[in-house]
């Protein structure tokens, strides 16, 4: 029975859930859930439990597994009137500026409890009811509003939070966004998470709040029916695997765009063979996030595409070289050397809570940069593209990592960056996560700026290489918010957590 376990999580309402479960008898992947559905219900707008997600795990014995829990395109047996319906066009000024489309016709079908349910069942030990109870209480007795989640819905409370009363209702202090600090308590959402926890996940699937969710959804013209939701099956595949000095990682593999983004950077930063200065790393970053725009993101077979990006690594070297806050992860590790990175999304948020159950939904069929071959032109049952890229790593001498962060197209450069101070570098994790970091960034005139924190070092050699940025304050949101856990060889526990959001680490 385990009773350790490190621990990074978006707060400290998730940490202690994930101290509940390892309580309780759980393992790292019993930890993670119970964290992730806390997150889901303090973290408002930037992740909701009716989200997709991804599960990389690696057991103590065996190779490692990435359970994709990712959003489905939804519509099976709606009329064709339905499609290119129930959207709602907003447009605000997170990341320099952001257009997307929210409403109930922007609720991709969600994947994240049959994910959850699939590892528990596999590689979990705590009772279910006990995983989801601790994000139940925070929803009866309430939480206070973090920095991070306040500056999100500042932004998105006119244009994604106002259109529904019932959200509104919850989400307003004095006819607008509420403050730091403001008290947010849902019954509805406590007693849903309590009935899931009792029924099971399967009843989000195919029970009464299945049935609940298709009637709102009937009721306000969103392409989610019952049909979608009884037809969702998690989908386990083997983890893409590299090496990055002396790790081996283990990363989301295709159909995902993640995995095999990142895994390029690395390789690429790794074949690298004078000094890697800021320049140097930015022009690698944009180099694969190029090739990224140009080939993946309108593929309409996203593993082949996926593939092809690995195959072409030899075609980057011939050139010269060796958005959404939406998104929250938890990364666990615990005494036996079981390794859990979980990376969630709900899109921007659709702004839609399902009637008596506090859900909101996601909005990943408006995510305008996960949908580039148009809002709603995929088959329904077709699984959308993600940037996430949780990601799992092993040394020879034992030491595990669990590692991923959220932050839309920046989470692979933000890990490509963190990685290459760990593994190429020798830092240590918090070092490597506080570390500034960069973002190459296509702009809609087709030129590429490189984003980057307020650095000396970055800015002179940007400067230097002639490469156009522009610079944001020191330790921004907007970067990501790396989450990272390991057992050193020696048994020692260690957790970083990314001071650019309202992060939170615990060792048990």
């Amino acid at each position: 029975m385990t009773h350790q376990a490190a621990i990074a999580a978006p707060n400290a309402h998730a940490t202690q859930a994930a101290q509940h479960a390892i309580d309780c008898g759980g393992t790292a992947v019993d930890a993670a859930i119970a964290a992730m559905m806390v997150a889901t219900v303090t973290e408002p707008g930037i992740v909701s439990p009716l989200a997709g997600g991804f599960i990389n795990i690696w057991p103590t014995e065996g190779d490692p597994v990435v359970i994709d829990a990712n959003v489905e395109m939804p519509g099976r047996g709606q009329p064709e009137e339905r499609f290119g319906a129930g959207l709602i066009k907003v447009e605000n000024s997170y990341g320099g500026g952001m257009t997307t489309f929210v409403g109930p016709g922007s609720v991709a079908t969600p994947g994240m409890f049959a994910g959850m349910g699939w590892a528990h069942e596999r590689f979990g030990a705590a009772p279910w009811a006990q995983l989801m109870q601790p994000a139940a209480d925070v929803s009866r007795h309430g939480y206070t509003l973090s920095r991070t989640a306040q500056s999100y819905l500042v932004l998105i409370y006119d244009s994604i939070l106002a259109w529904d009363p019932r959200t509104r209702q919850l989400f307003t202090a004095g006819g607008e966004a509420p403050p730091v600090g403001h008290p947010i308590a849902d019954e509805h959402l406590a007693q849903t998470l309590e009935q899931i926890g009792e029924q099971g996940w399967q009843t989000v699937y195919t029970g009464d709040v299945a049935r609940a969710i298709d009637s709102d959804m009937r009721e306000r013209g969103g392409l989610l029916c019952a049909a979608d939701l009884a037809a969702y099956s998690p989908v386990v595949r083997p983890a893409l695997r590299s090496t990055l000095g002396d790790w081996h990682l283990a990363c989301n593999p295709p159909p995902s765009i993640g995995g095999p983004v990142l895994t390029a950077m690395l390789r690429l930063l790794q074949a690298v063979e004078e000094e890697i200065t800021p320049a140097r790393a930015a022009t690698v970053l944009k180099d694969v996030l190029d090739i990224r725009l140009d080939r993946i993101d309108t593929a309409e077979d996203l593993a082949a595409a996926g593939a092809e990006l690995l195959e072409t690594l030899h075609e980057i070297g011939s050139l010269g070289l060796p958005r959404s806050p939406s998104t929250a992860h938890v990364s666990v590790v615990d005494e036996t050397g079981l390794a859990c990175a979980f990376t969630a999304s709900a899109g921007y948020s659709s702004g839609m809570t399902i009637s008596g159950t506090g859900l909101m939904g996601n909005n990943a069929l408006g995510e305008l940069e996960l949908n580039r071959l148009g809002v709603h032109a995929l088959a329904p049952g077709t699984r959308l593209a993600s940037n996430m890229a949780p990601t799992t790593a092993r040394r020879a001498d034992g030491t595990v990592l669990a590692i991923g962060t959220p932050g839309a197209d920046r989470i692979t450069t933000a890990l490509a960056q963190v990685m290459t101070h760990l593994a190429m570098h020798g830092e240590d994790l918090q070092t490597a996560i506080d570390r500034p970091r960069m973002h190459p960034r296509r702009l809609d005139d087709g030129s590429t700026r490189i984003d980057h924190e307020q650095d000396a070092e970055i800015a002179a050699s940007l400067d230097e290489a002639c490469l156009v940025r522009f610079e944001h304050d020191r330790l921004a949101m907007y970067f990501g918010g790396v989450g990272a856990a390991a057992r050193h060889s020696d048994g020692r526990l260690e957790a970083g957590a990314d001071p650019r959001r309202a992060s939170a680490t615990l060792v048990t």
